[in-house]
């Protein structure tokens, strides 16, 4: 039995260190989430060292909680205090703001750090689920779709057409001259109402499982004008049954296989509405199904949460298979080929760290 005698000393202390980081990490995503949401980082990128009135000003906010905000900020390191004639005022680096700014695309982890918050108002519902089973349902997560799709639109809205689109050779000029696609779990649509814009003479249609985000994708496109895009509420646990049989020369899901009830039956359906030369292209998560070959991961830690938090739950709830956010490389390679693909190359994009990028043939 272990004692306090035979601890080693700077491990433990190490290890503490590293749960205070923790601690000051968590706090600061939050924080950061509401300068995202907020606008401030935006409002300080643009301002020369600024008080925090000023920057509340700007920003059309309150003081009182800029203030506040700005403390953790500051203390956190990432904005800069200056005094000048007894008084503090504060500064975003142009360094800092390339992570954190709307400008940034891509490279916004302001987005990201949105999820944070999202997973802990969960956090007594999955506790539950801990001492029970079952899942947690898409209705209890209240911005899970719209933070999906400000993550979506850095990951692929920001790249369709100069780096995702061109993995599938002559796949723009088909778009052009015109061919049918399919996005599965395309959420509130967005990449698809893009495509549908873009590519006029093409034929687009949407499923997913969310009355609300298909209102949401609905609205966007009677905005555009778009009348070559349909979007359908739909359930897809039964789609190798009822998908319609040899109707896609294109089909995209962008993050939606992993956290499907049946990601097993969505393949095969996938496989079924696909055309017998048609292509699908699969963005899904980079990473091991082994969590030993995870260790280095970059955002390891983040992605399982997400999983525990959100997409096992979400699967699980409606009795599925809740293989989760980390189902890997090798889970996926064996589901294509179980669901009757013999073609599947993975590419990865310098933009996106987070995904692989699957193009898959019959």
């Amino acid at each position: 039995m272990c004692t306090l005698h035979q601890i080693d000393a700077q491990k433990a202390e190490a290890f503490g260190g590293k749960l205070v980081d923790m601690l000051n990490g968590g706090a600061l995503a939050v924080m950061a989430s509401l300068g995202h949401r907020s606008g401030l980082f935006d409002t300080m990128s643009h301002l020369a060292p600024s008080s925090s009135r000023d920057i509340a000003n700007a920003a059309g906010l309150n003081e009182r909680y800029v203030r506040e905000w700005l403390g953790a900020m500051a203390t956190g390191g990432i904005v800069e205090v200056h005094a000048e004639n007894g008084e503090t005022k504060f500064s975003l680096p142009a360094e800092h703001a390339a992570c954190l700014t709307r400008e940034a695309g891509a490279d916004n982890i302001g987005v990201f750090s949105q999820y944070i918050g999202l997973m802990g108002s969960v956090e007594d519902n999955v506790l539950d689920c801990f001492e029970n089973g079952g899942g947690v349902p898409y209705s209890e997560f209240k911005r899970f779709h719209e933070v999906m799709a400000e993550d979506s639109g850095q990951s692929v809205l920001s790249s369709l057409f100069e780096s995702i689109l061109p993995l599938v050779p002559n796949l723009t000029k088909a778009l052009e001259k015109g061919i049918n696609v399919l996005d599965v779990g395309c959420g509130m649509g967005r990449a698809l109402n893009l495509l549908a814009q873009t590519f006029p003479n093409s034929r687009f249609t949407g499923y997913d499982l969310s009355e609300e985000a298909i209102a949401a994708a609905r609205a966007e496109a009677v905005a555009h004008a778009t009348g070559n895009v349909h979007f359908e509420v739909r359930d897809l646990t039964s789609f190798d049954e009822d998908a319609p049989e040899g109707q896609f020369d294109f089909i995209t899901t962008f993050d939606a296989i992993h956290d499907q009830a049946r990601p097993d039956r969505v393949l095969r359906g996938i496989r079924r509405a696909l055309k017998d030369d048609g292509v699908y292209l699969m963005q899904d998560i980079a990473a091991s199904s082994k969590v030993e070959n995870n260790l280095e991961h970059p955002l390891g830690p983040l992605l399982y949460t997400i999983s525990t938090m959100h997409c096992m739950t979400v699967s699980l709830a409606q009795g599925g298979m809740g293989l989760g956010t980390m189902w890997g490389r090798e889970k996926a390679q064996e589901m294509l080929q179980e669901a009757g693909f013999s073609q599947v190359i993975i590419h990865n994009l310098s933009h996106d760290i987070q995904n692989d990028y699957y193009v898959i043939q019959k």
